[in-house]
């Protein structure tokens, strides 16, 4: 596949600095949601606002996202400090900012996220990546008409596909998909946190019913280097979700993403509200 140069995830991910720690970016259309940017964009631009910092110390390893409130459309304001930085790791703060009513500057994302250098050590993954079918022979999801942000991606379900009636007769929440960035594009840490938040609610599964739901926080757990990425080029990975708990008003999910050759590079759980 062609890497473009003018890829829209990149454009999404244009951040102008403004000070020592600060820059300002704008809202992409191509990644919107059904009242604002997918959430996977917002963690995706915080993520380049890090490796953009000059201060920065390895790679991100960690990031948790805190959705204080919907992100509008139009510009918006990025503060990303690195609050403590050790031999080998380095701790960052982060916040993103709008203006709201009257046009003071208001905060709808909090974050903390984490950077280290990597180093060869003894390692293992329990988690394995299932055996399902091969990408290519697996049909790819028509998003015609669906939300933008849908059609930047390539996705193939292998299972929990989104229901086709909303009949009330769920019977479980697992979704397994192939998916990569459309058009294809070589993978990074900013694409690979974009693709961690890929799954629409386990909730609308679980139920096949379609209920107002939003993510509330979300923790990426990043455990590729970056050769591992490199390596993966614009590859299918493939991506494993689930909810564990669906009670008074909210539900977790965890969720696993695997190369194709089984590198198992990210896990993720993210908290969501829903609306009965």
């Amino acid at each position: 596949m062609t890497h473009h140069p003018f890829h829209p995830f990149d454009e999404a991910l244009r951040l102008a600095p403004t000070g020592p720690h600060t820059s300002t970016g704008t809202t992409s259309p191509a990644y919107w949601n059904m009242v604002g940017p997918y959430g996977g964009i917002t963690a995706a631009v915080l993520v380049q606002a890090i490796q953009n910092h000059p201060l920065r110390l390895g790679d991100i390893t960690l990031l948790t996202v805190n959705y204080a409130s919907g992100v509008a459309g139009g510009a918006f304001h990025i503060t990303a400090t690195p609050v403590r930085t050790n031999r080998s790791t380095q701790h960052w703060v982060l916040s993103l900012e709008q203006p709201g009513e009257g046009g003071a500057m208001e905060v709808v994302i909090t974050a903390t996220a984490m950077t280290a250098l990597r180093r060869e050590t003894w390692h293992q993954s329990d988690a394995l990546m299932p055996t399902v079918q091969r990408p290519q022979d697996t049909a790819r999801t028509d998003m015609a008409g669906a939300m933008a942000w849908l059609n930047r991606y390539d996705m193939r379900f292998v299972c929990g596909q989104i229901p086709a009636d909303w009949d009330g007769g769920g019977a479980g929440s697992l979704t397994q998909l192939w998916a990569r960035d459309e058009p294809a594009r070589p993978l990074d840490f900013a694409s690979l946190a974009a693709l961690a938040d890929v799954f629409y609610p386990r909730v609308w599964l679980r139920r096949a019913t379609r209920v107002p739901a939003g993510t509330v926080s979300m923790t990426i757990y990043f455990h590729a280097s970056a050769a591992q990425l490199a390596d993966n080029g614009d590859g299918f990975l493939l991506a494993q979700a689930q909810g564990q708990a669906f009670r008074h008003g909210f539900f977790d999910q965890s969720a696993q993403l695997w190369a194709q050759d089984g590198t198992l590079l990210v896990t993720s759980h993210q908290l969501v509200y829903f609306k009965s």
